[in-house]
């Protein structure tokens, strides 16, 4: 396996906690975790190799921008099968808190961030961020 940081482990392993939120591994949600680890230059052998293999050791983005980033993924996980349901949003939600969003932003931040990863009126990630004037 090539050298995955603690903090892309931990994205890849949150990924794939969210798309089983809801007791369904939907294959859209598989084909969504795939394309994520391409996207970072993650090897399918080394996703599997994540997800299969002991932690020891996880750690959380220091820059918002990437915390931003990561929690957009999260929800376009939670959409891969076409809706969100209870257990997605509080997940999401648990996600929003680790990743020091401020609990009273929390709610707004979820509505825009649901509404922004909805596969029917999609928004380009950095189009999300940009208007969040980070």
């Amino acid at each position: 396996m090539n050298t995955i940081t603690a903090e892309i482990k931990g994205h890849f392993l949150r990924l794939y906690a969210m798309a089983f939120t809801d007791s369904n591994f939907h294959s859209a949600e598989l084909d969504m975790l795939y394309k994520f680890a391409e996207d970072r230059g993650v090897s399918r052998e080394d996703l599997h190799a994540v997800l299969t293999s002991p932690l020891t050791e996880t750690s959380i983005p220091e820059d918002l921008k990437i915390r931003i980033d990561y929690l957009y993924d999260f929800a376009c996980m939670a959409w891969a099968d076409g809706q969100i349901v209870e257990d997605e949003e509080n997940t999401l939600r648990k996600y929003c808190k680790l990743f020091e969003i401020e609990d009273e932003e929390i709610d707004d931040f979820l509505v825009k961030l649901l509404d922004s990863t909805n596969p029917e009126n999609k928004r380009l990630k950095s189009d999300f961020i940009n208007d969040l004037n980070l």
